[in-house]
């Protein structure tokens, strides 16, 4: 009896010693160990869940925020408790406030994840604006800022990041674009019309860097539940049914969901992904409906 309890004690030893080793070989796989990150708009809902990611997987992260959003979406501290939670996970997370709607401060947002990183390896573009609103309602200083935005301050990170990560011969960069760059919405057409510019941007850079170890990809999120929408779910019959009509899958994603087709983009797991728009859209991107 008692060779019996020792043998399955010992048993259990060793298949507690080969879980933790399966899962040490997994982690490596998806490591971003020692890597230096910025994701932009990084204070809450996707990039938020992407800097956790980030962290877990043993990356740095500089956090881009805007105050003034945070503020709206109610969560004025989000910066800063996102750095604490990096730091909390043994990493290096530094709080870098930009307004984009102004030129030049996407470039300054690099140069000061740079400094405060000692370098990038990382750059997570997730920072938007949208407005629903009909189309020929649009006011021309709406549309110009979702250009300035959505589009012009993507092309002043890329032009501020690519050359370092070019010269070390490793860079990730994940655009973070739109089930409505294939499916639009009629009361977000310039919303959409930019983010298939984003994502044309990068699919055309991923071949000029794909030879320098530089991967560039971009991630197209379905109906994801964010601080942006949070004022549609606040009618939980109305929610339960725009969700029911948004995809295959019947339910909106989570932002959670996405950070991880984010970590295979931008570790080592995905160093033969290049110039792809990766669709985690729960079905939606098929046609349906």
């Amino acid at each position: 009896m008692i060779k019996w309890v020792k043998e399955g004690r010992d048993r259990k030893m060793q298949e507690n010693e080969i879980d933790t080793r399966n899962a040490l070989d997994l982690a490596r796989r998806f490591s971003m160990a020692g890597r230096r990150a910025l994701v932009t708009g990084g204070s809450v809902s996707i990039g938020r869940e992407i800097v956790r990611v980030f962290a877990e997987a043993g990356a740095d992260v500089a956090i881009h925020f805007a105050r003034g959003a945070d503020v709206a979406f109610g969560q004025p501290d989000a910066a800063e408790e996102a750095v604490r939670e990096v730091r909390g996970r043994g990493r290096r997370g530094v709080a870098i406030e930009a307004d984009f709607g102004r030129a030049g401060e996407a470039a300054r947002c690099v140069g000061e994840a740079t400094g405060a990183l000692g370098g990038l390896d990382v750059l997570v573009v997730c920072a938007s604006v949208q407005q629903r609103t009909p189309f020929l309602d649009l006011p021309a200083d709406e549309i110009e800022r979702q250009i300035q935005i959505n589009f012009r301050a993507t092309i002043e990170l890329l032009q501020a990041a690519l050359p370092g990560m070019k010269a070390n011969g490793w860079g990730r960069v994940l655009t973070i674009g739109s089930i409505n760059q294939t499916r639009p919405e009629s009361d977000l057409a310039v919303y959409a019309a930019l983010k298939s510019a984003q994502h044309n941007l990068s699919f055309n850079l991923a071949k000029d860097y794909a030879a320098h170890g530089v991967t560039i990809n971009n991630l197209s999120p379905g109906l994801v539940a964010t601080e942006r929408n949070r004022w549609r779910r606040e009618d939980a019959a109305k929610w339960a049914e725009i969700q029911k009509n948004s995809a295959p899958m019947q339910r909106a994603g989570q932002a959670s969901e996405m950070a991880g087709a984010a970590l295979l983009l931008c570790s080592d797991a995905g160093s033969f992904i290049t110039g792809i728009d990766l669709q985690a859209t729960g079905g939606r991107h098929l046609g349906w409906q």
